[in-house]
């Protein structure tokens, strides 16, 4: 499978052997990659609003809060991933699939039976990712089409949006913008990411520093030595 294809997991699990088995059976899977793994339920809901993943697999009975409690939180995200839960018990599956869970997988797993649950999640979030961004404008919320953004700008705490029709702030970071729209967006800086589709020029100015033409946009950002051989490679390409 295509690389950015594969879908983005966050596994919670408090048994450190348990999230390492299933990491190696994504891995070996090849449908989904982990970008997070979890022990400590506290702190899923706050990964999730950084990375935004496209799934959560998630235990059901761990210390301070049950698997279930925490799927109906994850639910009310903005951004909701799918929950696949993982478990050693079997009487919770009423209230799994209650929430709307994908699938309620009980161990020991078994390679085939988290294969099924994860060409489920796929089918239908990569036929149904959003193509706009929230954004904020003073005291205004508006949807940014994805075709109109032609660069990312890490800016403090927020990503400042540049579109076809001005600026406005995202909460969303630039990994996990990168992460959720490999096909949309390259990276060209540690704080920069533009879009494929308008990346027009690449040049050097008169202080030496590589920079590139966004068709849209006025903005030529800087290019990194790190990021400058993928860049003109797609430009050539």
């Amino acid at each position: 499978m295509v690389e950015s294809q594969k879908l983005n997991a966050v596994l919670v699990d408090d048994e450190p052997p348990a999230l390492e088995r299933l990491k190696r059976m994504l891995e070996e899977g090849g449908q989904a990659r982990a970008i997070a793994c979890l022990s400590n339920p506290a702190d899923v809901e706050s990964c999730c609003k950084r990375l935004h993943p496209d799934l959560v697999i998630l235990d059901i009975e761990m210390p301070g809060v049950d698997g279930v409690s925490l799927a109906r939180r994850l639910a009310g995200l903005s951004s909701p991933p799918a929950v696949i839960f993982c478990t050693a018990y079997e009487n919770y599956a009423v209230d799994a699939f209650e929430i709307d869970a994908v699938d309620y997988l009980v161990k020991p797993i078994r390679a085939q039976r988290l294969n099924r649950a994860l060409e489920r999640v796929r089918r239908s979030r990569l036929t149904s990712r959003q193509d706009w961004l929230s954004a904020r404008l003073g005291d205004r919320l508006l949807k940014i089409p994805l075709a109109s953004i032609r660069v990312l700008a890490a800016e403090d705490k927020y990503t400042c949006v540049h579109h076809l029709e001005g600026q406005a702030l995202v909460e969303d970071s630039l990994v996990s913008l990168e992460q959720r729209y490999p096909e949309t967006f390259m990276r060209i800086h540690r704080s920069t990411l533009v879009s494929r589709a308008h990346l027009k020029a690449l040049f050097r100015d008169a202080e030496g520093r590589d920079l590139v033409e966004v068709d849209g946009v006025a903005l030529q950002p800087e290019v990194s030595r790190r990021n400058l051989a993928e860049v003109r490679k797609w430009l050539q390409n």
